[in-house]
């Protein structure tokens, strides 16, 4: 099939090109025909993250441009754990990595398409290393690998003083071996990673050659970073997880709107499939006029709805316009107004014979300091509850009031506001 002469030059200017093996070999090979090629997911938690997610675009970018995927789920790979900077990895138990194994199989499945010309496949490890004995693969991989080539690598390095259990430090033997194993089944002649994975990658370009006389390609990708250069993809709560269950559309599409403006551009070029004319153009605007924070939202827009659906985007956008600028609450899913209220904060109110007052909620959820307090702020006419100005304080708020028969947004003139959940 056909393929896109000017993918390289592509993934070049939007940075995902952190180091490569040969790089005219690679522009000649991805330029030629359609390029087999596979990048590794280890199920090292119950689901993906922001990492995972650069790996997932590109992978897209790649299938888009006419090549073929191979996505490995690193059901082997995954009771190890790559080497990390300090201290050793938490060993899961097969069940866990099992459970985790299927559950990021699900997660990857919509990012792209199984079928047609160049269709992925979805491939485990844990299928061809199951049954391995010891003595074959020290035989038949560990022969190739020259400590002195092992003990270089950075991570290696770092780990030598505090310790590193050969558990670890053969890690790389098991990811090269994915390589070989993809290269001998199905041709696959191309892997891709983070740039924290460079090791492994190059790892398993030369044991094909070693092993095969055969030529592979590898490259990878930068490691995302903030402004002052710590690691991305933290907030308060954790990773950012892909899976809504463990972080929710509305979070996740906040965690996009409030990227510094040092790093928008950044973003906009590694996590969206936006053209680069219309990039270049966002961050011209932007650079003028960054106060509308246009670059921002088109990133929210973009990521939520390529990882959520646009569904999803949608009830993000409305639930932050209710909650920060007055909108219709009504319109939201009882699970949308949970989440995003989760995110600023709730009061748990228990449910009497009767439902509280506005006065007793504007107390008990800290909007207010005293009942006095409570009721000049109503008498003022600051005091809201789902945006509807409250005019009688000491009343209860009615049944029809709790969206998805629960939740209540009660708001203290224009900024502050509070969740009220009445169980």
């Amino acid at each position: 099939m056909s393929v896109d002469p000017n993918l390289l030059d592509d993934l070049q200017w939007r940075g995902l090109v952190a180091h490569s093996t040969d790089l005219d070999a690679l522009s000649a090979a991805l330029q030629e025909s359609s390029v087999r090629f596979y990048v590794g997911f280890d199920p090292t938690a119950p689901s993906l993250h922001m990492g995972n997610l650069v790996q997932l675009t590109t992978a897209r970018r790649l299938q888009d441009a006419g090549h073929t995927p191979y996505l490995l789920v690193g059901g082997a790979t995954g009771m190890i754990g790559d080497p990390r900077d300090s201290g050793e990895r938490t060993l899961n138990s097969l069940e866990t990595v099992q459970e985790w194994t299927e559950g990021v199989r699900r997660q990857i499945e919509p990012f792209l398409a199984f079928s047609g010309d160049n269709g992925a496949t979805m491939v485990n490890n844990y299928d061809w290393t199951e049954g391995l004995s010891v003595i074959d693969f020290l035989r038949d991989v560990g022969k190739h690998f020259p400590v002195n080539r092992m003990l270089a690598r950075e991570t290696v390095k770092r780990r030598l003083e505090s310790g590193i259990s050969y558990t670890e430090f053969s890690y790389v033997l098991l990811q090269s071996m994915d390589f070989l194993t993809l290269y001998r089944e199905h041709g696959v002649t191309l892997q891709f990673g983070g740039s924290d994975q460079w090791g492994n990658l190059t790892g398993g370009a030369e044991l094909i050659r070693r092993a095969e006389s055969g030529t592979a390609h590898a490259f990878a990708t930068p490691l995302v970073t903030k402004a002052d250069g710590t690691k991305y993809g933290k907030t308060e709560g954790g990773a950012l997880w892909l899976d809504p269950a463990m972080m929710s559309p509305y979070a996740f599409h906040q965690f996009w709107l409030n990227v510094e403006d040092e790093k928008v551009g950044e973003m906009l070029r590694i996590f969206t499939f936006l053209p680069r004319a219309d990039i270049e153009a966002l961050e011209t605007r932007h650079a003028e006029k960054p106060f509308l924070r246009e670059a921002q939202k088109t990133l929210a827009d973009e990521v939520t709805t390529f990882v959520h659906g646009l569904e999803e985007t949608e009830q993000a956008k409305a639930a932050a316009a209710a909650l920060f600028g007055g909108g219709d609450l009504t319109v939201l899913q009882p699970q949308t107004l949970a989440a995003a209220l989760s995110e600023a904060g709730t009061t748990v109110v228990e449910r009497g014979e009767v439902l509280p007052s506005v006065v007793d909620l504007l107390l008990a959820s800290g909007l207010a300091t005293s009942r006095g307090d409570a009721r000049r702020t109503v008498s003022e006419g600051g005091a809201y509850v789902n945006n509807a100005r409250v005019e009688d304080g000491d009343a209860a708020v009615r049944e029809q009031d709790l969206i998805g028969g629960a939740w209540l947004v009660l708001r203290r003139g224009k900024k502050k506001f509070a969740g009220i959940e009445i169980r």
